[in-house]
């Protein structure tokens, strides 16, 4: 059972990102098998992200009036920078995340869908029967990002990543490379990450200078 939240997730630094991990399954949660997509996110983003950041994990049933009070409470109790879903994006009927993301949603961010699915075409010709979205959530102090991820921790890392070829020149963007910036420009922390494995971008006035070293 998740624990209530009754006040925002305390930050070590400034520019901390807090962010949520919120795995949808029916059977995950029922205890029928583990979860698999909270995992997966853990393991990239202690690989990826090179600033500090810290997670608030739930894992709960497809039920859309649950989803969307757990996004709500993520993002205006926590205080969550971002907010990752995994899993309940198709088109089966209890597949009913991305109806819920919308719900809670003051702005509709639909290129991280359409390039997840570019991103997953390249693997499989079903990747036409995802739905996933984004959203920004605004509230009077703050506002985050929410974005639906598939729910494969495969599926998980190349969406997040994009693709790369033999020589590790990437072909094709993967979404995380925008999310930084975007959280910049709604008032969030400053995200850096590992360049190996995906490159933040920015333009250039975005950029922070990085200290001189010291002699």
């Amino acid at each position: 059972m998740n624990p209530p939240l009754t006040a925002p997730v305390p930050r070590t630094h400034a520019d901390e990102l807090v962010v949520g991990f919120v795995s949808i399954s029916d059977r995950a949660s029922s205890g029928t098998y583990q979860d698999e997509g909270i995992p997966a996110l853990r393991d990239w983003f202690g690989k990826t992200l090179t600033s500090p950041w810290q997670a608030v994990e739930r894992l709960i049933p497809d039920e859309a009036p649950l989803i969307s009070r757990t996004l709500i409470e993520l993002v205006d109790v926590a205080g969550c920078d971002l907010v990752l879903t995994t899993g309940g994006t198709g088109p089966a009927r209890r597949d009913v995340t991305p109806e819920a993301t919308l719900a809670v949603g003051t702005k509709e961010m639909p290129g991280f869908g359409e390039q997840m699915r570019q991103v997953s075409l390249h693997f499989v010709p079903t990747a036409i029967l995802s739905r996933q979205v984004a959203v920004i959530r605004e509230t009077p102090s703050r506002a985050a990002l929410i974005v639906n991820l598939p729910g494969q921790p495969k599926a998980i890392r190349e969406t997040l990543e994009g693709l790369r070829d033999v020589e590790g020149r990437v072909i094709v963007q993967g979404v995380f490379a925008a999310m930084p910036y975007c959280i910049d420009l709604i008032g969030g922390p400053y995200v850096e990450t590992n360049e190996a494995i995906v490159k933040a971008f920015r333009p250039k006035s975005a950029l922070r200078q990085k200290p001189a070293p010291t002699v």
